[in-house]
Formats: C-alpha cells, sequence, structure tokens
C-alpha cells in the first residue's frame, strides 16, 4: 500500500493536479509517524511513510491549508472522511482546493500493545497480511495483527470512504455491529459512585497539554474558551479536582452531535485517558434521544443539537433517564 500512495503523491504532484501533498513522514522513532506536506518528488520519495502506524486523522489540517493558494492533495482513510465531510458541513474547508484520495483501511496498530505482547528494543515493524514481522535488538518476532490493533480500531464504526475524488483500494462498509459502545453500556450499568470514581481516577491524570483539544477535528474554533487570559484557567495545568473535570466534560459538550468518533482525542493524549468514552457516550444517547445520526455521513443532515424538530424529545425524558449518566 505504501508504494501505490507514493506513486499517487508524485502522479499528482507531477501532472499538475495540486501543488502540493499532506501526508505522513516518521518523527523521532519510526513508529512515531507525523503529518507533513510534500511539495516535491524528491521529498516524497525521501521522507513519505505509510504503514500500520499511519493513525493520524488530516481533516482538521486541512481548514488552514485548503486556505493557502493552489490545491493539496490529502489521503484520507474511511474515519478521517467523516471528519472531512463534517468540516465542509461546518463550511470549515474550501472544498475547491483539496484532492482527497481515499485509502481503504482495515486497522491501525499500537505500539504499546505490540511492547505488551513482549517485543522490546523494537526496531521495525512490517505488516505481511495478517501477520506483523517485528524486528528487535534481541531478534526477530510475529504477531497477529488483529492483536496489535488500536482500540479505536477494534470498535471501528465503518470503513466506508464518505467522501473522495479517487480512491486506492476497496471500499468497505458501514460496520453495523460495531462493539463501540460497549464500554459507554458498562459505565451506565454502574452506580452513580463508581462512575464518578472512575472519571476522577481518569481525569485526575490530565496535565493540560491541550493535545486532545488541538487534534480534534470538531475543535476548530479561532479562539478557544479555554485561552481566555481573564477565565483564570488559560494555558496552565488544573489546580483542583473541578477544574480537571470542568475542563473535559465542556469540551464534550461543544463537540457533541458534531463529534465524529474518530478517537485522535485518546490517541493524543499521553495519560492514556479514554477521552472517546465522553464522546461516544453523547453519541450514544442522541442516538437514543433524536434517532440514529452519524456526524459526517454526509452534507445534508443537521446535527441533531444544532436542529430543531417539533417532535424533539421533552426535557422530562432526560430526567427520567438520569440514571444512566455516563
Amino acid at each position: 500500500m505504501q508504494e501505490l500512495i507514493r506513486q499517487k503523491a508524485i502522479e499528482l504532484l507531477e501532472n499538475g493536479t495540486v501543488d502540493r501533498v499532506l501526508g505522513w513522514k516518521a518523527g523521532e522513532f519510526f513508529y512515531d509517524l507525523t503529518p507533513a506536506v510534500f511539495r516535491t518528488r524528491e521529498e516524497i520519495e525521501r521522507d513519505f511513510v505509510y504503514s500500520v502506524f499511519s493513525g493520524a486523522n488530516f481533516s482538521k489540517y486541512l481548514v488552514q491549508e485548503s486556505r493557502r493558494e493552489g490545491k493539496i492533495a490529502a489521503f484520507l482513510k474511511p474515519c478521517d472522511t467523516y471528519s472531512f465531510n463534517q468540516l465542509l458541513k461546518e463550511h470549515r474547508i474550501w472544498r475547491d482546493r483539496v484532492h482527497v484520495v481515499g485509502i481503504a483501511c482495515d486497522g491501525m496498530c499500537d505500539i504499546d500493545k505490540i511492547r505488551a505482547a513482549g517485543a522490546r528494543g523494537i526496531t521495525a515493524v512490517e505488516r505481511d497480511g495478517d501477520t506483523l514481522k517485528i524486528e528487535t535488538l534481541y531478534g526477530p518476532m510475529t504477531m497477529p495483527k488483529a492483536d496489535a490493533e488500536a482500540e479505536r480500531c477494534i470498535s471501528c464504526k465503518s470503513r466506508k470512504l464518505v467522501v473522495y475524488d479517487e480512491k486506492i483500494g476497496e471500499d468497505g462498509d458501514v460496520i453495523a455491529d460495531s462493539p463501540r459502545f460497549d464500554m459507554v453500556a458498562k459505565l451506565e450499568a454502574m452506580t452513580p459512585d463508581e462512575r464518578f470514581a472512575f472519571w476522577r481516577g481518569e481525569l485526575s491524570k490530565c496535565i493540560r497539554c491541550n493535545a486532545c483539544r488541538d487534534v480534534c477535528p470538531a475543535c476548530t474554533c479561532e479562539k478557544c474558551v479555554f485561552d481566555n487570559p481573564k477565565s483564570g484557567i488559560a494555558q496552565k495545568a488544573a489546580a483542583n479536582s473541578f477544574e480537571e473535570n470542568m475542563y473535559h466534560i465542556i469540551r464534550a459538550f461543544h463537540v457533541a452531535s458534531r463529534c465524529t468518533d474518530c478517537g485522535e482525542c485518546t490517541r493524543v493524549c499521553p495519560q492514556n485517558i479514554p477521552l472517546h468514552l465522553l464522546n461516544r457516550k453523547f453519541i450514544k444517547d442522541i442516538n437514543a434521544l433524536y434517532g440514529d445520526y452519524q456526524a459526517g455521513a454526509d452534507l445534508e443532515t443537521r446535527p441533531a443539537l444544532l436542529d430543531f424538530q417539533k417532535d424533539d424529545c421533552e426535557p422530562s425524558v432526560v430526567y427520567e433517564r438520569g440514571g444512566e449518566q455516563a
């Protein structure tokens, strides 16, 4: 797949379709892939990487890139296309300045799961069908790719590319039996005290690095409420448990009904807080109260919380469900 993507990037540059390409390159480590803009064949041949660690969602980067002169090519995985579509719906991306190449995806891997399987001193990981070939300082080893998949890929909602100008690989389908709400249901089954203890245990680890906000495709405000210098909480670690809770709960409210469940917030969290569970709780409740809705699935349907229908549920319905809080 890497060679197909690299050749497509070169082709789009050299035939004049675009003047730059948004792709991946290695960061400090081979598995630490980071988004990068490539402008020449030489840069692509030297630095462009696509692997089982190409998990970054490119859609948010296109908010700024689409406002620059020229046209950019972007390689979007299925989950990325949902975020891209949602940003189009919100008029945050200039569509005519982006050439979308949809790429089929059957899941990305988590380096921590590979380490947990016993790999130490890892120097390279290569996919061979359903197997990962792992090179280490102590010799080679293998493991099933399925055992190393990231959580968000295990509970993937859809392998369908919902928007593209051209694609590489076969288009997938929406996953009807996705287990993505299983953990939410477990949290709902807890007592209020148990749920509170769970979230306090998780949110107490937050160092307010803002990585979740900065990577989130639904967080595109030019000025974030948490950057207000008069708020007393701008750009600093939380002083107490109230501030720890407030930051994440307010952010979850701000993206409610617009979150596509891409899982980027959890992926980039250096403290491994399962932030996606807050968003999935909102998604699950919105589906139950207003009917099934998937943010980014199309350009026409309005998000439930940004729309009004005469048959919308009354507040009493929500209050009666008070025992089902996440």
